[in-house]
């Protein structure tokens, strides 16, 4: 277990929103500006797959379909990486909490150390907008999870298990929402006062 001195006054924060909403662009500028380890699920998987893990094959498979990873499997990958990185001054968890399960994982593992999820911030851009974005994405990047299909399976995902997170922390009074359908930095303005105001 990570000793608890090593976590006071840490600021933690989780990047919420859709596929396509810009969580990678401000989780970037997020990390330069308040020296955060960006602990990003994605990164994460496609490292694994890009290596060709045995994790990595079977997550491939998975995301191909355009389902979302069992929560174990995620919850491991941040374990692990939370565990290389004990002098951090904080965290921000950018594509997980994706389910309730993972959400209450988290605040357990966040709450034995001492120190409890700051904020769950939330971009908003309509579905058009973000459906845009992911079709240009896979041309520029050549995502292959980025097609139509699987584009239209992890919205429905999305719909159906994600967006209760959003709930979840409503509920416990930490969530913020943020408009997600203008340019980066005023994205990222909105985000800092909102962060000022934690």
């Amino acid at each position: 277990m990570i000793p608890l001195q090593k976590f006071a006054n840490m600021l933690n924060i989780a990047l919420f929103g859709p596929p396509g909403a810009g969580k990678g662009t401000q989780a970037k500028k997020m990390v330069e500006k308040y020296n955060l380890v960006h602990l990003s699920t994605g990164d994460m998987i496609r490292k694994e797959i890009a290596e060709e893990t045995e994790l990595g094959k079977m997550a491939a498979g998975i995301i191909k379909r355009g389902e979302l990873l069992s929560d174990e499997f995620v919850v491991k990958l941040i374990e692990n990486s939370m565990a290389q990185h004990k002098g951090a001054e904080g965290f921000l968890f950018d594509g997980f909490p994706r389910t309730v399960a993972q959400a209450e994982i988290l605040d357990r593992m966040l709450e034995k150390e001492g120190t409890p999820l700051n904020g769950l911030i939330c971009i908003h851009v309509p579905f058009e907008e973000l459906k845009r974005r992911m079709l240009q994405r896979a041309k520029v990047e050549g995502r292959a999870d980025d097609n139509e299909e699987a584009i239209e399976k992890r919205f429905r995902e999305y719909n159906d298990k994600t967006i209760h997170v959003a709930n979840h922390y409503k509920r416990k009074g930490v969530h913020i929402d943020v408009e997600g359908n203008c340019p980066v930095d005023e994205v990222f303005a909105s985000i800092v006062k909102a962060i000022e105001k934690m």
